[in-house]
C-alpha cells in the first residue's frame, strides 16, 4: 500500500477555528497557495511516477479545489482525478459553524462530554457521526486502495486512519494536529508527516 494523503488548504473557517465539518466552504488564500505548495512537494516526491497513481478526493468544494490546483502545480491535467463520497469530513451536525468557545457559553455540558471523550462523541443533530463512525467510512476506502494513490481529504479523515493504521490511541487521534502544508505517506504499514 502506498498513499499520500494532503489535508485541503485552509479555509475562513479553520483560520477562526470553526466546526467546519461536511459545511462547504471555499479555500482562502493562504489555502491556495498551501494547496500549490503540496502540489510542488509532490511532484519532487513522485516525479514521473505521478502517472501510475490514482488520484481521489472528497466531493466537497474545498478537497477539489485543493485537489486541483495540486495537480496543476505537478503539471498534470487539473481535472483528472475522481471523487469518493466516503472521504467526506465528520460531520458536526448542529455545530458546524460554531467555535467551541461559543459552544461552552452555550451548552458548557455538551462540551465537557466532548473533552472527555472526543473519538466517540456525536454532537446534536440528524446527520452527526463520531470520529468512530467517520472510521467506519474511512475503513471501507481504505480496504478499496488498489494502487498508489494521491489523496486529498480532510483532518478527521486524517485521524481516522491514524487510528485505523494502529499509529495512535483513539484519544492521540482525535486531539492530533493535522497540518495543511505537509504531506503524509502511508507505505507497508507506515505513516509519516513529509
Amino acid at each position: 500500500m502506498l498513499i499520500y494523503m494532503v489535508r485541503h488548504g485552509q479555509t475562513d473557517w479553520n483560520a477562526e477555528s470553526r466546526l467546519q465539518g461536511q459545511k462547504d466552504i471555499p479555500l482562502n488564500e493562504t489555502g491556495r497557495r498551501q494547496a500549490t505548495e503540496n502540489g510542488l512537494a509532490l511532484a519532487k516526491v513522485l516525479a514521473r511516477d505521478a502517472v501510475g497513481f490514482d488520484f481521489v478526493s472528497s466531493p466537497l468544494g474545498r478537497t477539489r479545489e485543493t485537489m486541483e490546483r495540486l495537480r496543476r502545480a505537478m503539471g498534470l491535467d487539473p481535472f483528472a482525478y475522481r471523487t469518493d463520497e466516503r472521504l467526506k469530513e465528520v460531520s458536526f451536525g448542529d455545530w458546524e459553524g460554531y467555535t467551541l468557545p461559543e459552544l461552552k457559553r452555550e451548552v458548557p455540558g455538551r462540551i465537557a462530554e466532548r473533552r472527555a471523550a472526543k473519538w466517540d462523541f456525536i454532537p446534536p443533530g440528524p446527520d452527526a457521526e463520531s470520529y468512530e463512525i467517520l472510521s467506519w467510512r474511512v475503513g471501507a476506502w481504505l480496504k478499496d486502495v488498489a494502487r498508489p494513490t494521491v489523496c486529498v481529504s480532510h483532518g478527521g479523515v486524517i485521524r481516522a486512519l491514524f487510528k485505523l493504521l494502529g499509529e495512535m490511541s483513539a484519544d492521540e487521534a482525535a486531539t492530533a494536529a493535522i497540518p495543511q502544508d505537509r504531506l503524509l505517506k502511508i507505505a507497508d504499514g507506515s505513516i509519516g508527516w513529509l
